[in-house]
């Protein structure tokens, strides 16, 4: 017993062999790889919906059918100058709205889905 506490204790005083040192790129590629997958499947499609969002808000026409971010249904009946437009919630009930707080434009060309 006492030769194999010899052995151990023998061991654990022989210092570990020293390699080379590890190439930083490789260090960094499991970090760089995380990154192209957090771009392809977070950052990039979000880009994507804000840039199509932005589109739609920006081509809004009178007569097309919003929903703001309120909630609030209507039919635009005037684009004002700017970042504005008009829009109606109920007969002869008309409200001024920024076009930033709208989240759906269905235009008058469009189908209803009818669920």
């Amino acid at each position: 017993m006492d030769l194999l506490l010899a052995a151990a204790a023998a061991a654990a005083q022989t210092p570990a062999p020293t390699g080379a040192a590890p190439n930083p790129l490789i260090q960094l590629a499991p970090l760089v790889f995380i990154f192209v997958i957090f771009y392809f499947l977070l950052i990039r499609p979000q880009q994507q919906a804000r840039k199509k969002h932005m589109e739609m808000v920006q081509n809004v026409r009178r007569g097309d059918t919003v929903v703001t971010a309120g909630g609030v249904v209507g039919k635009v009946t005037k684009v004002l100058e700017g970042d504005e437009v008009m829009v109606e919630i109920a007969d002869n009930v008309v409200v001024k709205v920024l076009k930033a707080t709208l989240t759906d434009v269905k235009s008058k060309s469009q189908p209803a889905n009818d669920q």
